[in-house]
């Protein structure tokens, strides 16, 4: 099979696709065309997924398929961007027709889940890795960025943390666990919901935003370092799931909330006039600290005392 036959078969024949709000032109020219409102600005942000590195090889394609997009697409949520369109370049080693079905009955599901077309992409042999971008539109001035953090914020999270990171040692077989407590920790993992509607809900009442892929402590260290501020943490208020306390017990379990990554929830501050109303509207907000001048980031017990560990989560280098 080559190249283009690949593409056409397992790729641009997929409802994801077909095209769809804002896609002026997909898959088939050298270049996809995307239409944006008059006052809208695009943002593009690009993941590449190494076998080994990002996930273990072999493993499901469809579950593959999703996580790849998801973890994507997160990035539109964090700045408040609705999606738009995506590009896939995949890199692999062989033409495997089983795999490439698997993969992207994943990545379409995924697709559909998020409102998000593909629009073109590449295809290479090579050891295997996957590329996404993704590109989403928000108003002019209104997107939100890691920048605008003030003292006095309250800082907040999305949701749960540290289930992805929790379920590690069941995605490498190294431990089982009941349906009960594995399956919610496992879906976490292979299958990250990007929070794109509370990131549009948090659009003008943010002062600061972004998703946890690297970890709480490392990933809060970008919003202080942007917004030139103190972030701090209290170690008690960290929202933790009864499936990863019953896996790991809690002092792991709080490990893999401030360092492990992959939660794909949003961290972001908030002035704390706007709480009231973001609770009464439903959304899953979880105040975990507050910001104050000063620098970096700082974790603190019971008694308020410093209990900053080291390590604060995933680096490449």
């Amino acid at each position: 099979m080559g190249e283009f036959e690949l593409i056409r078969k397992y790729f641009a024949a997929a409802p994801c696709a077909q095209g769809g709000e804002g896609i002026a032109l997909g898959i088939g020219d050298d270049c996809a065309l995307l239409a944006l409102p008059a006052g809208e600005q695009l943002a593009i942000s690009t993941d590449t997924l190494v076998a080994g590195v990002h996930f273990v090889d072999p493993c499901d394609p469809f579950l593959l398929g999703q996580r790849s997009l998801a973890v994507a697409v997160s990035d539109l949520a964090a700045m408040g961007a609705h999606p738009l369109a995506f590009t896939l370049a995949l890199t692999t080693p062989t033409v495997d027709a089983d795999w490439l079905q698997r993969y992207a009955q994943g990545l379409n599901l995924m697709a559909q889940n998020c409102g998000v077309g593909l629009v073109g992409g590449d295809t290479t042999r090579g050891p295997l890795s996957l590329t996404l971008t993704v590109f989403g539109r928000v108003p002019a001035r209104q997107a939100l960025k890691r920048s605008g953090a003030q003292p006095g914020d309250l800082l907040c999270v999305g949701g749960e943390l540290g289930n992805a990171a929790g379920a590690l040692p069941l995605v490498l077989g190294q431990r089982c666990a009941e349906a009960a407590i594995a399956d919610p920790l496992l879906a976490h993992y292979w299958s990250p919901q990007p929070q794109l509607a509370l990131g549009l809900a948090l659009r003008g009442r943010a002062t600061a935003a972004m998703d946890i892929s690297d970890g709480l402590l490392a990933d809060c260290g970008h919003i202080a370092k942007a917004s030139q501020v103190s972030l701090l943490i209290e170690h008690r208020k960290l929202p933790l799931s009864k499936a990863l306390l019953a896996f790991v017990g809690d002092d792991a379990a709080r490990v893999a909330a401030l360092s492990g990554g992959d939660d794909y929830v949003l961290a972001f501050t908030l002035p704390a006039a706007q709480l009231p109303a973001l609770l009464a509207e439903g959304w899953p907000i979880h105040v975990i600290g507050r910001v104050q001048a000063g620098q970096g980031v700082t974790l603190l017990d019971a008694n308020g005392q410093d209990i900053t560990p080291a390590v604060r989560g995933y680096q490449h280098f």
